[in-house]
């Protein structure tokens, strides 16, 4: 559904994606894990289209994306890590304002915000203005926006950031969901118990490169092997990447 062919990205002398490749199948969940720096949010944004790579390919379906107009970019959706939502209107007019973005109108518009509301569990509260949401419900219909023209693809940058633990949980039975749809989901964390619950594969990077790739179990025995006994991810993930701070 989607591959990531040889991305490398620079900003002047800052190497931020360097030789990056992976795929995402349908019905799959890959998690994109990488320290503070590690490339994951440069990756994401050229797999979305927001920016253009120096070298490699986002292929949708086998066909590389060309700039803003190619219509497979409608393929994909995206929830960015910063809220992209309008506190002084409701959440049924800022689906309403993004949906059109898409060129949905009328009752094609109307079924898409209502199934999404529903989707995440908002749908009672479409006419509160987002400045009296909580962090967990912004986090929810910032997901829903992604979601009005039901794309293939689903790009998720840390999508849960400082919510409460029932929209967290919330968050996760909706992209098991969309999941088990056929939907295809790249998902960008630091937590580790995140991608232990939902990632098919997982994709480890640092310093802009791809260091590892493989299941959950795959992993994990690699770095026991190593470490003489059982790994987990957290354990994998430090002796993958270190353990110095990252600012």
């Amino acid at each position: 559904m989607l591959d990531i062919k040889r991305l490398r990205k620079s900003f002047g002398s800052l190497i931020a994606v360097d030789d990056v490749s992976f795929t995402l199948e349908r019905g799959q969940l890959v998690g994109l894990l990488g320290p503070n720096g590690a490339g994951k949010t440069t990756t994401v944004s050229i797999a979305a289209g927001l920016v253009t790579p120096d070298r490699g390919d986002v292929l949708v379906d086998g066909h590389a994306l060309s700039g803003d107009t190619d219509p497979a970019k409608r393929r994909i959706g995206l929830v960015p890590q910063d809220l992209a939502l309008y506190d002084e209107l409701t959440a049924r007019a800022n689906l309403r304002f993004f949906g059109a973005l898409y060129s949905l109108t009328g009752r094609a518009l109307d079924h898409a915000i209502a199934s999404a509301l529903e989707l995440v569990g908002l749908a009672d509260r479409a006419r509160d203005l987002v400045k009296t949401f909580s962090g967990g419900m912004k986090r929810r219909l910032n997901l829903a926006a992604g979601l009005l023209h039901d794309p293939d693809i689903l790009l998720l940058d840390e999508p849960t950031v400082g919510v409460d633990p029932q929209s967290r949980n919330a968050i996760f039975e909706n992209l098991e969901l969309l999941k088990s749809r056929g939907k295809a989901l790249l998902y960008t964390t630091h937590y580790m118990e995140e991608v232990e619950r939902l990632a098919d594969r997982i994709v480890v990077m640092d310093h802009g490169r791809v260091i590892a790739e493989d299941t959950l179990d795959g992993l994990q025995s690699r770095v026991a092997e190593v470490a003489g006994g059982h790994a987990t991810l957290e354990t994998v993930f430090l002796t993958l990447t270190g353990r110095s701070l990252r600012d």
